[in-house]
């Protein structure tokens, strides 16, 4: 009974006892820890709690007097009781404690008893227990032993429960932690799983409303993206300090602010290795935000600017990749052709289907009349059309030699269109065609639609047109090769045998044709009274006389000397005749020093039995020898042709 009222629950300690030496039961390893050397700045709290179980749990008894707990210097920690020494005593009773401490002796006066508090696991000391006010004698000391035992009992009791905690709350940290690293690390390969941007970005905000569902999320990036998703926004960059998200961007690191209405606001950079992409915003009440997460979402949102731009990375190889074999195909088919008109009409065709656009238009320049001239467009209207160099785009490009590319035409009109306003279009590039460093000529593609062309349109048109001006080029040169090889240098009319070709070429398809022999009349003469200079001008009058005369269809050359020849397709002797009789008559009317010509005249038509180019020059030779010799400045018809009429 005795017992039971001074130490408060003795059965404690018994049934303490009993398990330690039941070998039946399982040991329980957490009974050897003890107090360290480095716990006792932390146990002041856990020993003054133990105080005041203790002192609650014992009976009270005014024998016992004031108790006082002590740390092992000496400074009290706590005390229970009315009779309270003063500053003196109590600088006496630090004293005495810290002795005590040392030593592991109790120490008794006439009014005071110290026990100190033995460690479990050694034979030091961590706290001691004073009773002030108490009568000293043998049975009272031991009965104090005995009560500083309980308390001891206490303090482990509390010790063990505060270490087991600590155990079980590191243990479900580091579970936490271990499943947080999981989920991240799955979050992470299901980032880099994506290959398309699109896929990356909406992926981040669903992996972060999944792992933190009471928070919103804003993915604000920093290049053109085009995307459903209302959570995805472009990043303006206006140089404002106080923009949140500007900067995180600008500074790439995190950026934190509380608002007055208790939510908080965090700007997370997504970045990769190349450049920060965009800011991942993260939005929540005060009150849900842990501290131990921002490195969660930095690695989160890290992982996503390392897959967005591998993933850009990745649609830009692919389209390089798509560029190439395009610039690849468009050239291998540009030079299967050196006609100028089918380069043009493949390349307005081809561009409309590379940049989907509604109109494209290509003009030639033309040096000698300083205009461009459209060679191909799918507008109608614009079609053989002529501008100025100087109006319009083409004009721009023209003076700058520069692309140009508009967003909104109908918004900004920096200049008059008649391409736009023609097609009622608001999106345009316009991009110079080169060939040797020299401009050569202009092409435009156009879209109904606003800000239809991206910054890789105007990129990939400028690569196209180089390709474009080579085939141009090319061709031009074939051009005037074929020409130079075809035309008389003198009379610019064609040579004798393209007319011979083009002959037979018509035969083969024609039902008739006539053909008409010129020749200048006393040629000779005039060359020796005014000399070959003169002559040489007399025989291009008569040549431009004879374009004046024929329609394009019609094919003049020069035959040999001050011979030339005009073949007139689907053309029957009687009109041939009034045309061979034009060409005498303004010859002579026009040229100084004035001269005449004769014509001979022959036909073919398919009903002749042998129909060769031999056989129409011989018969229309046979007639020019006949006006030669009938007195000159006539016209002759082949005799065979001249019954047929």
């Amino acid at each position: 009974m005795r017992k039971s009222m001074i130490i408060g629950e003795p059965a404690i300690v018994e049934r303490t006892s009993d398990i330690q030496s039941n070998t039946q039961q399982p040991a329980i390893w957490f009974v050897h820890e003890d107090v360290q050397d480095t716990d006792e700045p932390y146990i002041i709290p856990l020993l003054e709690d133990s105080f005041h179980q203790w002192v609650e749990e014992s009976v009270p008894s005014s024998m016992l007097g004031t108790k006082i707990l002590f740390d092992v210097s000496g400074r009290q920690l706590a005390i229970g009781g009315h009779h309270k020494p003063d500053n003196d005593q109590y600088d006496r009773l630090g004293q005495w404690v810290s002795t005590a401490c040392e030593t592991m002796e109790c120490f008794q006066s006439d009014e005071v008893i110290i026990v100190p508090l033995k460690k479990r696991s050694s034979s030091q000391a961590f706290a001691a227990l004073a009773w002030y006010g108490v009568s000293s004698n043998e049975w009272i000391l031991e009965w104090l032993k005995t009560a500083a035992l309980h308390y001891i009992s206490i303090f482990y009791h509390r010790f063990e429960h505060v270490f087991v905690r600590d155990l079980m709350q590191q243990q479900q940290f580091l579970e936490k932690d271990a499943s947080r690293r999981d989920k991240l690390y799955k979050a992470t390969k299901r980032l880099h799983d994506q290959i398309d941007v699109s896929s990356v970005v909406g992926e981040l905000l669903d992996i972060m409303e999944k792992c933190y569902p009471y928070a919103a999320f804003t993915l604000y990036l920093s290049q053109d993206f085009v995307d459903v998703d209302q959570r995805i926004k472009p990043l303006f960059i206006r140089n404002n300090a106080n923009d949140l998200y500007e900067k995180a961007f600008l500074e790439s690191k995190p950026n934190l602010e509380f608002l007055e209405d208790g939510t908080l606001q965090l700007g997370i950079p997504m970045s990769g290795k190349q450049a920060v992409y965009g800011v991942l915003g993260i939005t929540m009440k005060r009150e849900q935000w842990d501290e131990s997460e921002i490195g969660a979402y930095v690695m989160l949102a890290g992982s996503a600017g390392s897959a967005f731009e591998n993933a850009k990375l990745y649609e830009q190889s692919n389209l390089l990749i798509g560029e190439l074999q395009l610039i690849n195909e468009l050239t291998q088919r540009l030079n299967q052709s050196l006609r100028l008109d089918e380069i043009f009409e493949f390349t307005t065709k081809e561009l409309l289907h590379i940049f989907k656009a509604d109109y494209c238009c290509v003009l030639q320049l033309n040096r000698k009349d300083n205009l461009f001239q459209v060679m191909s467009s799918n507008f109608p209207v614009l079609t053989a059309d002529h501008v100025s160099i100087d109006f319009g785009y083409s004009g721009i490009v023209y003076q700058t030699k520069e692309p140009v590319i508009v967003s909104d035409y109908w918004s900004s009109r920096l200049v008059q269109s008649q391409m736009m306003e023609s097609t009622r279009s608001r999106s345009l590039i316009a991009t110079p065609i080169m060939a040797n460093s020299e401009l050569v000529g202009v092409i435009m593609v156009a879209h109904q639609s606003p800000h239809f062309f991206s910054y890789e349109n105007y990129k990939l048109i400028q690569v196209l047109s180089t390709h474009i001006g080579l085939a141009i080029s090319n061709a031009s040169l074939h051009a005037e090769v074929r020409r130079m090889v075809i035309t008389d240098n003198l009379t610019g009319l064609h040579v004798r045998h393209y007319l011979n070709e083009k002959i037979q070429s018509r035969q083969r398809k024609d039902r008739n044709g006539s053909l008409v022999l010129v020749d200048i009349d006393h040629f000779k003469k005039v060359n020796d009274t005014y000399g070959h200079q003169v002559g040489d001008q007399i025989l291009i009058a008569v040549s431009e006389v004879i374009r004046s005369v024929i329609r394009e269809s019609d094919i003049a050359a020069r035959w040999g000397g001050e011979e030339l020849a005009v073949y007139l397709p689907q053309i029957r002797s009687k009109q041939a005749y009034k045309i061979a009789e034009r060409i005498r008559s303004r010859v002579e009317e026009s040229t100084s020093p004035r001269v005449t010509v004769s014509c001979g005249l022959s036909e073919w038509t398919c009903e002749d039995e042998k129909i060769s180019v031999e056989s129409l020059f011989y018969r229309a030779d046979m007639a020019l020898y006949e006006a030669k010799n009938g007195g000159r400045n006539q016209i002759v018809v082949d005799e065979r042709t001249d019954n047929g009429r």
